[in-house]
């Protein structure tokens, strides 16, 4: 039966050249940072708790038409398939944080050493562990949709990861880190899950209850889905704009710091969306269950970074490269998992 709702239609069309409309925002992101300053100063000191309320709110976008399919009903049915809650959890927490620090000492100590001097290695270092040890809590909304993921499950997994963070994620970082004091900044933690986790879940299920019947929620999701690529391409352009200088002025040490973050990425979805196949796990769930470790919450990661090194410190700008690299990598992990999608059962 060929699909005839314009609006599923023209998602699907834009979805087809997502990667193009996201490298043109982030040449204009950078082009705005060049040529408008003054604009990219003004929405960087839009913050509270160093979360930007700018992209707070784009982001908030991006997730409210997921949270509009969230059925809570089926809450109860993700104890039925424990397995991909399993292996996001694993991956998350006994494997991810622990083969970043492995990667970071690694290019930074041995392969990069005759381009970095060992200070600034250290840094990165310590950036890319804050990475590493922050499992994503609102972008894995957009990869899950991408993937036509399910969306309650992948609200449970985020829960869990949430909740689990709050008490792991200060020791991981200070043991890898090799400190016994970590200042957490707990204040951008909660404040961030309630800004793109629970305010737009609350703002879904008023949104379900008033539309009552199933073919109108079906209808709506469908007219709000767009809104979600449009955000993350907003998204994309203001990132790369408040970093626009930094880009330019040091691009060596950009791609340097690039490439264990792209290895762990890929290396990370590539074990937990095997795992999850060689589970029989359905791909609604095995999907998220594999972005949710790759991608990562770099709200807390540069925040945790800035106070305990510094705005101008190497390790914040690791994070921030995790930032940059971050959306053309899940991209293109999103369009590997939407053509992988009937190997599956």
């Amino acid at each position: 039966m060929t699909n005839t709702n314009p609006a599923e239609s023209a998602l699907g069309t834009f979805e087809r050249y997502l990667t193009l409309w996201v490298a043109l925002a982030m040449i204009a992101g950078l082009v705005i940072g060049v040529l408008a300053p003054g604009l990219v100063q003004a929405i960087a000191a839009a913050e509270v708790a160093n979360i930007n309320l700018v992209v707070a709110v784009l982001i908030w976008a991006m997730v409210y038409p997921m949270m509009v399919g969230v059925d809570f009903g089926a809450v109860a049915g993700v104890a039925r398939q424990p397995r991909g809650l399993i292996v996001t959890l694993v991956v998350n927490w006994l494997i991810k944080p622990f083969t970043m620090a492995l990667l970071a000492v690694l290019f930074f100590d041995f392969v990069f050493a005759p381009w970095i001097a060992p200070e600034d290695a250290a840094q990165y270092t310590a950036g890319l562990i804050l990475l590493g040890a922050a499992p994503c809590t609102a972008m894995v909304f957009v990869w899950s949709q991408l993937t036509r993921g399910d969306a309650t499950y992948t609200l449970v997994q985020v829960s869990v990861n949430d909740l689990i963070m709050v008490v792991a994620f200060a020791p991981i970082v200070a043991f890898l880190l090799g400190v016994t004091e970590i200042s957490v900044p707990w204040e951008t933690l909660v404040l961030a899950t309630v800004l793109y986790v629970v305010l737009p879940l609350v703002a879904g299920l008023l949104t379900r209850r008033a539309l009552g019947s199933p073919q109108a929620i079906e209808a709506f999701a469908a007219r709000v889905k767009p809104w979600s690529v449009v955000g993350l391409i907003a998204t994309v352009a203001i990132l790369f704009g408040l970093q626009g200088e930094v880009i330019l002025s040091r691009p060596l040490v950009i791609a340097l710091i690039a490439v264990p973050i792209v290895i762990q990425s890929y290396g990370i979805f590539a074990l937990a969306y095997g795992v999850a196949y060689a589970l029989k796990v359905p791909h609604r769930i095995a999907a998220p269950c594999a972005m949710i470790g790759t991608s990562n919450f770099f709200e807390l990661a540069v925040a945790v970074a800035i106070s305990l090194f510094g705005l101008n410190s190497g390790a914040a700008l690791a994070t921030v490269v995790g930032v940059l690299v971050e959306v053309p990598v899940m991209l293109s992990l999103v369009a590997f998992a939407n053509r992988t999608r009937a190997r599956f059962t």
